[in-house]
């Protein structure tokens, strides 16, 4: 099969494609011939090495994928020959092969049917961008109708986090550079939305919701940034932390947070097992089944062309980019 192989962890520019041998299913696994994957930030931060590998090279980046099952192991009736299904969060991708290629190994125990009309293309989307968003949302406990505020909102994480605050009744506010995007993000749920790039958002903000504070904050951002989200939490807010995309976060003052009772916390998907991530998925499906919301889809590349889909999602989708493999 073909599959895009790196072998040394400096950048997307260390890509390359090469045929190598198909995947045999272990136990309790099955084999998917791959139609598409999606990007996400994470296989760039691991190609740059600034994540967590121990697995072995060369290696296969890609973390989401949908297919048709190929070849199982014996005794697993989960699945059969013939099956569409998608990938949700695992160790594919990340210690082990994963879905910029041909075809993938995949514990049964890691995949789901393509939730009831979704296009492929939605399917394939979706998994770990939406599972990590709906973590940033539910990993301080309950939250009742409150004020969300989402950096980075036209991202994958970005836009699934407004989808997802906004089925569950929270006042939505987005952050986003781009007036176009901006009219979309309140196309799917956004009350307000605001450009980070104007130094006076947060007093626009503040003047917008009168007499409310924010009450969490999901930075996909970081950098300058932060300090200025910091800033519109009222008493008891929190920060779901999951990305760094403006890098870090500079002379952060941390007595910002003790007289307001603050909290700051990370997001890391891959803490899920595989149950509570089949858990979590299940109700993100319904979740957005029950708003009549689906996946953005920003744009499709062909297999051939990986490093042109990586620059697309460096330069900032409006939804998430795929590859096409098939």
């Amino acid at each position: 099969m073909k599959a895009w192989l790196i072998d040394k962890f400096t950048g997307i520019d260390a890509l390359r494609m090469a045929e190598i041998s198909d995947p045999i299913p272990g136990p309790r696994e099955a084999v998917l011939r791959l139609s598409l994957a999606a990007l996400n930030p994470a296989d760039r931060y691991m190609a740059q090495n600034e994540y967590p590998f121990r697995g072995s090279l060369p290696h296969i980046l890609g973390r989401d994928g949908l297919g048709v099952v190929e070849s199982v192991a014996p005794n697993v009736t989960d699945f059969k020959i013939g099956d569409r299904v998608i990938v949700l969060r695992s160790e594919i991708g990340v210690n082990r092969a994963g879905t910029f290629a041909q075809k993938v190994a995949v514990p049964v125990e890691s995949l789901e049917a393509v939730p009831a009309g979704w296009t492929d293309q939605q399917a394939a989307s979706a998994p770990l961008v939406y599972l990590t968003a709906w973590q940033a949302l539910s990993m301080w406990g309950h939250l009742p109708p409150s004020v969300v505020l989402i950096t980075g909102a036209s991202g994958g994480v970005g836009v699934a986090a407004v989808q997802l605050a906004a089925a569950a009744g929270h006042t939505v506010i987005a952050l986003s550079r781009s007036k176009s995007k901006a009219e979309t993000l309140k196309s799917i749920g956004a009350n307000f939305c605001f450009d980070p790039a104007e130094k006076d958002w947060p007093a626009q903000l503040k003047q917008s919701l009168g007499n409310r504070k924010v009450d969490l904050a999901i930075d996909n951002i970081g950098g300058p940034e932060f300090s200025q989200v910091i800033s519109t939490l009222g008493h008891g807010g929190k920060v779901s932390v999951v990305g760094r995309l403006a890098g870090p976060v500079p002379e952060f003052n941390t007595s910002a947070l003790l007289f307001r009772r603050l909290k700051i916390g990370g997001v890391a998907v891959g803490d899920y097992t595989p149950a509570e991530a089949q858990t979590a998925w299940q109700q993100i499906v319904q979740t957005m089944s029950q708003a009549r919301a689906t996946p953005l889809i920003d744009s499709e590349f062909a297999f051939e062309d990986l490093p042109a889909a990586f620059e697309k999602l460096k330069a900032g989708p409006m939804g998430k980019v795929l590859l096409r493999i098939d």
